[in-house]
């Protein structure tokens, strides 16, 4: 599961090959969401304020992530993508 970013305690990565629709997983302390790139559904608990630091960031960061996407799925490396500051 190759990382993305990391800001705060968040741990932002996706994992090679996965299931659609885009997305990718955070986790903070014990807590993991999955957050969908085109629709921003989350599946899984957060805390309130670490979710919308996700939120915030993945807004600043949908093409980058839209990238990424495409290429884990091609099983390339994934880019580094700038932590929320």
């Amino acid at each position: 599961m190759p990382t993305l970013s990391r800001y705060y305690g968040i741990v932002i990565f996706m994992n090679y090959n996965d299931h659609q629709p885009p997305h990718f997983h955070a986790r903070y302390q014990e807590q993991e969401v999955l957050l969908e790139i085109e629709t921003g559904v989350v599946q899984g608990k957060m805390t309130k304020r670490a979710l919308q630091m996700i939120f915030e960031w993945a807004e600043k960061h949908h093409d980058e992530l839209r990238r990424n996407w495409d290429l884990a799925r091609a099983r390339k490396p994934l880019e580094p993508i700038p932590p929320l500051s």
